[in-house]
């Protein structure tokens, strides 16, 4: 896709150009907002909030990063502004219930799973999700971009605007602060352990 192009069509007044941009990116998109907001519906808002914002200021996109970025970093911005404003009360569970007794399940277990098993895991999310939420919303951000979604250090960096070494120690000091919160819980999950090794793999 020629995301440049595309901007073009957009900026020159053709609306239908952006519905391309939001659906290649609605997913990832959702996805961060739900992982910093802690439900689907306030997601659903973050994540509206996000492309009218970037359909608003598209004209400003000065095409020194990629619109993926541009867009991770709007879209981090709005959830900030969104949880500074708010001060909500952390939520503890990564499945919730949407609209019309819809179940929207994150994060899938193996099916090969027994019970017992199957039970535990769905414990260990709702910790790790427990423990997330009670972060400083900066630890947040940077800890859902990195472990999350995936993003390098050099890409964190570009959607916060940060130098690396500073993405680097926030991301060392959070995960010392996720894994002091879960500690206090008296538990250890394997996404948690998976997270500490990744920083260990990462010096």
């Amino acid at each position: 896709m020629d995301e440049k192009a595309i901007i073009k069509q957009v900026l020159a007044g053709d609306n239908d150009a952006f519905g391309i941009l939001v659906e290649t990116y609605q997913d990832r998109v959702f996805n961060l907002a739900l992982r910093m907001s802690g439900n689907t519906d306030d997601a659903f808002d973050l994540a509206q909030e996000a492309f009218f914002r970037a359909w608003r200021g598209l004209s400003g996109f000065q095409f020194e990063a990629s619109f993926s970025t541009w867009l991770f970093r709007l879209t981090s911005n709005v959830c900030l502004d969104w949880l500074r404003a708010k001060k909500r009360r952390p939520t503890v569970s990564l499945t919730s219930v949407g609209d019309e007794e819809e179940t929207v399940q994150l994060d899938l277990p193996d099916p090969g799973m027994g019970p017992e098993e199957l039970l535990i895991a769905a414990e260990n999310r709702s910790t790790l999700a427990a423990a997330m939420n009670a972060l400083p919303v900066e630890y947040r951000q940077i800890l859902t971009l990195r472990a999350i979604d995936g993003l390098s250090y050099t890409e964190i960096a570009e959607v916060l605007q940060l130098r690396e070494g500073t993405v680097k120690s926030r991301l060392s000091r959070a995960r010392v602060a996720l894994r002091n919160k879960l500690l206090q819980n008296g538990n250890k999950t394997e996404s948690e352990a998976s997270i500490s090794s990744e920083g260990r793999d990462a010096r």
